[in-house]
């Protein structure tokens, strides 16, 4: 008898994604029966799941009791937390700990959580402000301490991000792209990930690596990029020129919404230091996939369009 597997944000980019790979896979497609948790069961990327399948659910992730029928039965539970519908780390780390809370009580084996580093405890103090950051730092540790197996899967940058990032020049300005950042291009860091396409290639190895990889991290990006070295290879597949320039902080965040700018430019001044993933190699991580994640080089020619 097939196993479940219950897959928060089903329709979603990370999700979605953990939907795909778990379907394609031969094995896994035999050993699990995939549970869908949306928003909304009647969308189209919900009825296309269900097409495939996918038994679709929709969840209220304000409390365990209100969450506990999308995990009932489960096996495995697969958890991402958004915490920019809210802007609250406080509704996020709730509806987090609301998921773990019904997990165990309906008895899952694994959850496997979409993680980041508790950036204000890396710097030292220095960077104080990413909420989205820590309040997933704060569920991991919930998560810990619950006695539940877990394995926690943190998403690298996302290559999308760029796509509004990089900006053409104006028509005053020679033909070329511009990219504006508040920090040094030499020095800082940015660790690469293709979240629609990749995620579930890492979670598969959270999956077929369990109970190995049992309180482990998986870190899921394609590679380590400087600024410069990404705005090179940009330009190269573009067939444009193409820069990155260091801009002020107080014009960085002027081009944000008062509510995330601190918060955005914290997240900028992080890939210089202490570094997204406060500088632990991705050695251990792409060990363990199946098939190779996506570089920024086939995301920029496979979404090419985007920048015409």
């Amino acid at each position: 008898m097939s196993k479940t597997i219950t897959v928060f944000g089903a329709t979603g980019n990370q999700g979605g994604s953990v939907v795909q790979a778990i379907l394609a896979d031969a094995v896994l497609s035999k050993e699990f029966k995939v549970r869908g948790v949306t928003r909304d069961v009647n969308k189209p990327n919900a009825q296309k799941l269900a097409s495939m399948g996918v038994e679709l659910v929709t969840a209220d992730m304000s409390s365990a009791q209100s969450v506990a029928p999308a995990v009932q039965g489960a096996h495995t539970v697969f958890l991402v937390t958004n915490f920019w519908e809210s802007m609250s780390a406080d509704i996020e780390i709730s509806q987090g700990k609301a998921v773990v809370d019904a997990s165990k009580a309906a008895g899952v084996q694994h959850i496997i959580f979409s993680s980041l580093i508790n950036v204000t405890k890396a710097s030292g103090g220095r960077l104080p402000n990413i909420s989205h950051f820590d309040g997933k730092a704060a569920i991991e540790e919930y998560i810990r301490h619950s006695g539940l197996a877990g394995t926690f899967v943190l998403p690298g940058m996302f290559m999308s991000g760029f796509e509004t990032m990089i900006q053409k020049n104006p028509e005053s300005e020679p033909a070329g792209y511009t990219l504006a950042l508040p920090v040094d291009p030499h020095k800082a860091i940015s660790p690469l990930f293709d979240a629609a396409a990749d995620m579930g290639k890492f979670v598969k190895a959270a999956i077929k690596n369990f109970p190995a990889q049992t309180g482990k991290r998986i870190l899921a990006a394609a590679d380590y990029y400087t600024i410069d070295r990404l705005i090179s290879e940009f330009s190269q597949v573009i067939g444009k020129p193409a820069q990155a320039v260091q801009i002020s902080d107080d014009k960085f965040k002027s081009f944000l919404s008062p509510a995330a700018a601190q918060e955005l430019l914290e997240n900028m001044k992080l890939l210089e230091d202490p570094g997204y993933y406060a500088g632990e190699s991705l050695e251990c991580s792409l060990g363990l996939l199946e098939e190779r994640p996506t570089t920024w080089k086939e995301f920029v020619e496979k979404n090419r369009h985007k920048w015409a």
